[in-house]
């Protein structure tokens, strides 16, 4: 399934390796020096292990629980960083789009187009962005079962686009909770697309009380681990240098220091399961 991508997507580094894919990266776009640094380090690290590496950070925030928290740094001065981020670099990147008519716009920047969750039955979306070109990376929506997301690949194959990878973030449970049921890994990749694990957006505690999202960012290596033994071709994880000063969901992500140790074990854990 990486090498489907490969064809896809520029500098796809070491797909040939057995490795997972990797999309890793800050919640939201803080600053051009901010990304740099994240995207160089995470890269040496992934070259280091082999694991083919998108960076990942969105240009707005559109979801957010109160209107005083933080958005963005503005559309066109993010997007432009996430393009210095891919041609210096070197890796692809991905971003997520809210509305049909911002397809077009960070299509001009990035390499692959993001559909959020809640945003994962929206048709005119899907077709927008399936009618760019990119590979479309389609969240599956916590509401839904892995069989669900057949009609979202439909959408975007049947609108000209075969470049499609499906992810999971977990599923609601009760008003202030989520759950990772494995069994939707498995039930996506029939479709015949690469599937990826949200490993920190799946330790969410969303809908808090003060509108600030938690996590449980000390289960990120159980939930990725889990996804790479039951077949993930990918996995999703938003680091940051100081997760307690991230401007967006920095209660689950994880520390940037604590990346390679993190990589180390999945990669053990890939190579056995082979």
């Amino acid at each position: 399934m990486i090498e489907t991508l490969a064809n896809a997507l520029p500098h796809f580094r070491n797909t040939n390796s057995g490795q997972f894919f990797l999309m890793a990266g800050p919640c939201v776009i803080e600053g051009e020096d901010m990304a740099l640094r994240i995207a160089e380090q995470v890269r040496t690290l992934c070259d280091k292990l082999q694991i083919p590496y998108i960076f990942k950070g969105s240009y707005r925030k559109a979801n957010r629980s109160r209107l005083d928290s933080f958005t963005g740094i503005g559309d066109e001065k993010a997007l432009k960083i996430l393009q210095k981020v891919g041609r210096e670099i070197g890796v692809p990147t991905v971003t997520d789009i809210h509305e049909s008519d911002e397809a077009a716009l960070a299509a001009e920047y990035v390499d692959v187009l993001q559909i959020p969750a809640f945003l994962c039955r929206q048709t005119d979306l899907l077709i927008a962005a399936a009618q760019t070109g990119k590979v479309v990376n389609i969240k599956k929506g916590q509401f839904l079962n892995g069989e669900a997301m057949q009609f979202a690949v439909d959408k975007v194959r049947q609108s000209g686009n075969e470049h499609v990878i499906l992810t999971d973030r977990g599923n609601s449970f009760g008003y202030s909770d989520l759950v990772v049921d494995f069994r939707n890994l498995p039930a996506m990749r029939s479709f015949g697309v690469p599937v990826v694990m949200d490993v920190t957006h799946s330790l969410q505690k969303p809908n808090q009380s003060s509108g600030v999202t938690g996590g449980m960012p000390q289960l990120i290596e159980t939930i990725a681990k889990a996804a790479i033994a039951v077949g993930a071709d990918g996995l999703f994880i938003e680091t940051h240098p100081t997760p307690a000063t991230a401007k967006s969901d920095g209660a689950n992500m994880l520390p940037l220091q604590q990346l390679e140790d993190l990589l180390v074990k999945l990669t053990r854990v890939r190579e056995a399961v082979r």
